[in-house]
């Protein structure tokens, strides 16, 4: 019977000893989204926390309707991790920063391929995912960004020239290619832009087709007005975070859960807000001036690259995506987008 009972209480030491589980590290995502936490981007964040904790990290939310305090949260230290546009987090990393560059993702689906590369865990693609104390942990869509203007008859780029134009003025290349085709820029961030074209101080603003109901931009719009149907970029929401903060491997199994959870989610809210648009505001534009438009874009990104604010990688990477979907681009047969 003793010999039995020491069994037992050996056998319930190693329980009775052992340490508590170890809890998850406990870390800040803060979150754009314009309306706040009730918005879709914040509901997909919830569930990105749930993931999260599946990876090993705990997360607490907080969420901002101005993009700037985040990025400063961010930047500041109080964030452990962000999720901003890829414009505003270009000055983090100029790679994926770049994916937003005018003219070069014409549609979702090369959007989609970009995206599933950028996601892949290939050793070349993942080198550009950190730069400095900053990787990026995921990506998602935005929406194809356009030109909403006052006038339908403001369907080309001569058209353009001595028009007013809300754009943001943490972005240098939207300021570039409004004076690239002779309209005056408006220095606007993401709290006023819509203000502005809706009271009628400027004649056009670069928007996502959510802004339509979103931000009201239908009141701008007014009997007139239209949305220029050329896609001018794509924009994206990019989760940015101090990777020291994180576990090691943690930033791929995010970006793989970025791809394969939110991008269709996101989607699906953007299919959404084109629904919003009546037929009659979308102004068409011909096939010889969409050519026109993409060689203008192409020149564009080409001389911004030259100046820095692009990154020639991302450039090259999406000029090859650009042309295996569609050999017969004319850029195709152009080597000034390769490295």
């Amino acid at each position: 019977m003793r010999t039995r009972l020491l069994t037992l209480i050996a056998a319930a030491l190693p329980v009775l000893w052992a340490s508590p589980a170890q809890a998850l590290p406990e870390r800040t995502l803060c979150v754009f989204d314009i309306v706040g936490s009730s918005g879709d981007v914040y509901n997909m964040m919830q569930d990105y926390r749930a993931a999260a904790r599946e990876m090993g990290v705990d997360l607490t939310l907080r969420a901002f309707t101005d993009e700037n305090i985040a990025y400063e949260e961010l930047t500041g230290g109080q964030c452990d991790a962000a999720a901003i546009t890829g414009i505003r987090g270009r000055r983090l990393n100029s790679y994926t920063g770049s994916l937003d560059s005018v003219g070069a993702v014409p549609d979702y689906e090369t959007l989609r391929t970009v995206m599933r590369v950028l996601a892949s865990g290939n050793e070349s693609i993942n080198q550009h995912m950190r730069s400095g104390s900053y990787e990026v942990m995921g990506l998602a869509p935005m929406g194809a960004a356009y030109l909403f203007v006052k006038d339908q008859s403001i369907n080309n780029v001569n058209d353009l020239a001595g028009k007013s134009i809300a754009v943001m003025e943490y972005d240098k290349a939207q300021g570039r290619m409004a004076a690239q085709v002779g309209m005056s820029p408006v220095m606007s961030d993401i709290t006023n832009f819509a203000g502005r074209f809706n009271n009628h101080s400027v004649d056009i603003c670069f928007a996502p087709v959510a802004a339509y109901s979103a931000l009201e931009l239908y009141r701008g719009l007014t009997e007139d007005g239209g949305v220029i149907d050329y896609t001018l970029g794509q924009l994206t929401m990019q989760m940015i975070a101090r990777h020291e903060r994180f576990p090691e491997g943690f930033g791929q199994k995010s970006r793989e859960y970025w791809y394969n959870e939110l991008f269709d989610r996101a989607k699906a809210v953007i299919d959404n807000a084109y629904e919003d648009v009546p037929e009659h505001r979308w102004v068409d534009i011909p096939d010889a001036d969409r050519r026109e438009y993409n060689e203008m874009m192409r020149e564009a990104r080409i001389g911004m690259r030259d100046d820095g604010i692009y990154n020639a990688e991302m450039l090259a990477l999406l000029r090859n995506i650009r042309c295996r979907r569609d050999a017969g681009r004319a850029e195709c047969s152009d080597d000034r987008e390769q490295l």
